[in-house]
């Protein structure tokens, strides 16, 4: 079965960067639609950022310009590159992938990363 293994988290101050990676085990099809989601201790989790087969591009808005989402298609590999983090962006992050396109991955996801911890200190 298709797996996501993700990688990259960690701990950085408040104004600093960081870059996650998801990259696909199995067959991924390259037509899908590859995102990031989050969930912060308490919270539900809520989405990041989406990137389809065009390359298009969509943000939630607590992350837009300060977050950019990435695919590198050879290596079945997705990217968050997260810059100016705050200590609200401290989460659990997921990279996910669906059939969907890039509004409807939040009801389309079919594989889950296993999660990985981002924590950003003030």
């Amino acid at each position: 079965q298709v797996q996501l293994v993700e990688s990259g988290g960690g701990i950085v101050q408040a104004g600093g960067s960081l870059s996650l990676s998801c990259t696909a085990r199995g067959h991924m099809f390259a037509s899908y639609t590859l995102g990031w989601f989050r969930q912060a201790p308490g919270k539900e989790r809520e989405f990041v950022a989406a990137i389809d087969w065009t390359g298009g591009r969509y943000f939630a808005d607590s992350v837009k310009g300060r977050f950019t989402i990435s695919r590198h298609n050879p290596s079945h590999t997705e990217y968050l590159q997260m810059n100016n983090l705050k200590p609200e962006d401290t989460a659990v992050y997921y990279c996910a992938a669906g059939g969907g396109g890039l509004h409807t991955i939040v009801d389309t996801v079919e594989f889950w990363g296993q999660g990985t911890q981002v924590t950003v200190s003030s």
